[in-house]
């Protein structure tokens, strides 16, 4: 079912880790940011959107993460943009003749195994390097490219409306996950992305991150000041004070205590 967060924008949750899809109103339709996760949760997607009367007239994708690559049919053929690093990573990853099989092995474990639909994943077309705007009929969207989590990764404003779509940054549930394949410093790439956001949409009076809680007004500096934290205490080898750890997670997220120490341990072995 789809929430409304702001004037124009609008969240549909997945029951799958708290996955948000955001939906952008237009004047000829919408922009449809990350859906997902099930067959059935995008076709509730678009049975939503057939009641509005707003097609999806573009699609972006803020990293190249699976999760934030899927689609249906039935959300129509628009351009699917992400930025030209996001889709170059794309490209690579389904280069293999078995990647979507390999995604479809690794979720056989979880509670979405068998639902995801893999047939349209990741139709990214890669914007021009240096797109600060998302091109479509609506409100300007501006892109935010950093190095943090992923290849090609972005955060988007929504200007007119004060609405930060984070990707998988700025979570309530989830703490930061770096990018620890880089060849650079996966530390310092995520302290300059949340520099970045924070120069660029500290003022959002509404925080949207890939998976988690919407935030109201105050929250996107919150979140940005909890983020910063946990980097710093893994960059000083220091244990986190953070309530997304240990007896002050959420229910149901004790398993990002296992995300945490296997950053810990990888950092320490570069």
């Amino acid at each position: 079912m789809l929430t409304q967060v702001a004037a124009g924008v609008l969240v549909h949750e997945s029951e799958f880790v708290q996955s948000n899809a955001v939906v952008v109103r237009g004047r000829a339709g919408v922009l449809l940011i990350d859906p997902g996760v099930t067959g059935a949760e995008l076709d509730c997607l678009a049975d939503d959107l057939h009641a509005l009367g707003q097609p999806v007239v573009a699609g972006f994708s803020t990293h190249p993460d699976w999760d934030h690559l899927l689609w249906h049919a039935r959300l129509g053929e628009p351009p699917r943009y992400g930025t030209a690093r996001c889709a170059a990573a794309v490209r690579d990853q389904l280069a293999a003749p078995d990647a979507k099989e390999r995604i479809a092995e690794h979720l056989v474990d979880t509670e979405v195994a068998g639902q995801v639909p893999l047939d349209l994943l990741g139709l990214v077309t890669g914007l021009p390097a240096g797109a600060v705007h998302v091109p479509w009929d609506g409100p300007q969207v501006r892109i935010i490219e950093h190095r943090a989590h992923a290849p090609g990764h972005a955060a988007l404003l929504i200007e007119e409306h004060g609405v930060l779509v984070a990707g998988d940054m700025l979570s309530d549930v989830l703490v930061p996950m770096l990018d620890l394949d880089t060849t650079g410093d996966p530390i310092e790439d995520y302290l300059d992305a949340l520099r970045l956001i924070e120069d660029a949409a500290g003022q959002a009076e509404v925080v949207v991150p890939g998976h988690g809680s919407v935030g109201g007004p105050g929250r996107v500096r919150a979140r940005i000041d909890l983020d910063r934290a946990y980097v710093l205490a893994l960059r000083d080898g220091r244990d986190p004070d953070d309530p997304r750890l240990g007896a002050s997670a959420k229910p149901g997220w004790e398993w990002v205590d296992d995300v945490h120490e296997g950053q810990r341990r990888r950092l320490a072995a570069r």
